[in-house]
């Protein structure tokens, strides 16, 4: 046995710490008392060093306030206070300092948006805006595109209110928009579930802008306008935007004493708020409350709207922790924020969707979290079932403003997306965009580039991504038709109502859509979505074989804060996988670590698990080279220190989830009476017909 001070296992030690506050935080009320920023502390962009996938894990777990800016050996996160530091440190994690002090770079930005807006008349932005808006800008522009384009645009209310009691508004566009329920694709795009993050809801209106200037002029997007819907809802987290952006605009820069000291004015607090405003799990705020309950960058106060859809709502990549910056909220769609978008979305065959995010020059699709993950059905997760022609459109789209083309997982493990629940319940195809390489709000000029393209993408950039975007909203080959006869002044409906996984179980989700048959011969045509969705289409993973075909076991004992190791040669050559695996009595922690011996004696890490209590451990080595492997036990916080320890090398074979086959619902109704109704039963690419020839009269 070989004693030691704690190596990777320790990077946990600040989570039981931060875990407890947070816990004590959220019993006393969370909003009871007023939680101040450390204002001795300069706001942080620091880059942590993640070299493995468990490094990763480690600083999910400290609860700290992690941005969507990652690459494979680091993640970028903002530290609020000294106790953000600190936790950091005492993980054992490195990392280097970005921005040193967000709060000036803030008043920096401020000073450089003031001498462009005073320099610009008009911006090359289809609005021609030469600022960031405010709440109140959003609704007037809003307005303004409605009443200044009828017939082309009207207004969209969301079905709830915030918490606060804020009406979130939208608009929806395209050619004839007052003939609703006319079988059209829709394209949606959200901005704003993130607070901070302003330069996503610059872009969506001013993609709205752009269509709305270009119907009649530009033949593309005109006849796009005739071909589809267009939603654009800029604001989801209208509540928080509202704290972020008046508290971030307030800040300002002033030179004193000829020797750069910079003066902050206002309340930065809100600046950087990530949330929205519950402020207690299950009650509504008091007047003022999401104010005063201030904490550092405002994130202990509010549920993160993108970890709280309902579909793998509360896995991996998602806090149950009230104070963390990605907590989850108390249920799936416990929000009325999501809810109001889960009701928009299912009321419409939204084939293609989009949320904008910031920060990483990212297009990021379905799934959120590895595919090797252990899904609720306690199978992998895989990749989603239309994992080729989502990365293809991916690619096409990121070829026009240079972003990286991945997975949701590659950035980091997260769940309760909008995407994630989007793409599964509905089939439309789903994609987080993260504008900018490096702020959360940069100066509006960097706004204007990422949206219209610059350098080598001038011309392009997220404009033509986005109409791209719309274009697969048009192509029937993505999505599914429905065609045939019917009453003329009929209603159809499609209803589909199914059980959707989260990991705590499963709840119902309803996609109810109807269209109105216009044709006086009673001719229809109805853009829709798959009738199966990818959540029960079948997905290939891989297994282990039945029999190791090598496989030793071992057992000991090892004191609390101690380590032992154990080797193990695997002679095989060719394996698929080596599978290591830790068991000991009592729910308490314990880690396990397997390196691989080197010739001059040194070892090399190929695997680890660390889990929390409650949880045992295994890892699993896919193509295990010859050799000798060390096989580490690690006795973290465990009160029995006997453990068995079983290690094999295998094989594997490919496994197939099975698929389900759903059907939509088909009703036809005259004045609310359902005359006549069927199974239909049409896959991605598909057309069928379906005619209701009963529906005429009884």
């Amino acid at each position: 046995m070989h004693s030691s001070s704690p190596g990777l296992g320790r990077l946990r030690a600040a989570v039981a710490t931060l875990a407890v506050a947070a816990l004590v935080f959220a019993a006393a009320g969370a909003g009871a008392q007023a939680v101040t920023t450390d204002d001795a502390f300069p706001v942080q962009l620091v880059t942590v060093d993640t070299p493995t996938r468990d490094h990763k894990d480690v600083l999910n777990d400290l609860g700290l306030d992690l941005t969507e800016h990652a690459g494979h050996d680091y993640v970028e996160v903002v530290l609020h206070s000294a106790a953000d530091e600190e936790a950091l440190r005492d993980s054992g994690l490195t990392w280097d300092v970005r921005i040193p002090d967000l709060m000036l770079l803030e008043a920096r930005n401020n000073q450089v948006n003031r001498e462009f807006s005073a320099a610009t008349v008009t911006s090359p932005l289809p609005s021609g805006r030469d600022s960031y808006r405010r709440l109140e800008d959003y609704n007037t522009d809003l307005e303004a595109l409605v009443d200044g384009n009828p017939g082309l645009v009207r207004p969209i209310t969301l079905s709830r209110t915030s918490l606060e009691g804020k009406p979130i508004h939208g608009i929806e566009i395209a050619a004839d928009v007052d003939t609703t329920e006319d079988g059209r694709p829709t394209f949606a795009m959200f901005g704003l579930h993130h607070a901070r993050e302003w330069p996503s809801g610059e872009h969506s209106i001013e993609f709205a802008f752009d269509l709305v200037n270009g119907y009649g002029s530009d033949q593309r997007i005109t006849d796009l306008l005739q071909r589809t819907r267009v939603i654009v809802v800029p604001v989801v987290n209208v509540d928080g935007f509202e704290k972020s952006v008046n508290d971030g605009l307030l800040v300002d820069l002033r030179e004193l004493d000829g020797g750069g000291t910079a003066s902050i004015l206002g309340t930065p607090n809100n600046a950087y708020k990530r949330k929205n405003c519950r402020v207690v799990d299950g009650q509504e705020p008091l007047p003022g409350s999401c104010d005063a309950a201030k904490s550092p960058g405002s994130f202990g106060v509010g549920v993160d709207l993108n970890r709280n859809y309902g579909a793998f709502w509360g896995g991996p990549g998602a806090s149950d922790v009230f104070a963390d910056p990605t907590y989850r909220g108390a249920a799936h769609f416990s929000e009325p924020e999501t809810q109001a978008v889960r009701e928009l979305v299912a009321s419409r065959h939204v084939t293609t969707l989009i949320t904008n995010h910031t920060f990483s020059n990212l297009v990021l699709r379905p799934n959120g979290v590895a595919p090797d993950t252990i899904g609720p059905d306690g199978y992998p997760v895989g990749d989603a079932p239309d994992e080729q022609a989502m990365k293809d459109l991916g690619a096409r789209m990121a070829a026009q403003n240079g972003y990286t083309n991945q997975h949701g997982w590659e950035l980091y493990d997260t769940t309760g997306t909008t995407e994630d629940w989007s793409y599964n319940v509905t089939g439309g195809f789903g994609y987080t965009f993260e504008i900018g390489p490096d702020e959360f709000h940069p100066p509006y000029p960097e706004v204007i580039d990422e949206y219209l393209g610059a350098g080598e993408y001038a011309g392009k950039g997220n404009r033509e991504a986005f109409l791209i975007a719309l274009e697969n909203a048009a192509d029937a080959t993505t999505h599914s038709v429905v065609a045939g006869k019917a009453p003329a002044g009929a209603t159809l409906r499609l209803k589909r109502t199914s059980p959707t996984t989260s990991w705590d179980g499963s709840f119902q989700d309803t996609v109810d859509t109807t269209m109105t048959v216009a044709d006086s011969r009673g001719r229809y045509t109805w853009h829709i979505n798959p009738s199966t969705r990818p959540l029960v289409q079948a997905r290939q993973y891989r297994v282990l074989s039945g029999e190791p075909i090598e496989s030793a076991e071992y057992s000991g004992t090892t004191p609390p804060l101690t380590h032992t190791d154990q080797e193990f040669t695997v002679t095989h050559a060719g394996a698929d996988a080596l599978e290591v695996k830790l068991d000991w009595p009592t729910p308490d922690d314990m880690d396990l670590y397997v390196y691989r011996a080197n010739a001059d004696g040194s070892l090399t890490e190929v695997g680890s698990s660390t889990s929390f209590v409650l949880s045992k451990e295994r890892v699993l080595v896919q193509a295990p080279d010859p050799g000798t492997y060390v096989l580490r036990v690690e006795n973290f916080a465990s009160a029995t220190p006997t453990w068995t320890l079983t290690a094999g090398v295998y094989d594997m074979v490919d496994g197939t989830v099975p698929a389900l086959i759903e059907a939509w619902t088909m009703s036809c109704e005259v004045n609310g009476d359902v005359r006549e109704q069927k199974a239909l039963i049409v896959d991605r690419g598909q057309r069928v017909k379906a005619d209701f020839s009963k529906c005429r009269g009884r």
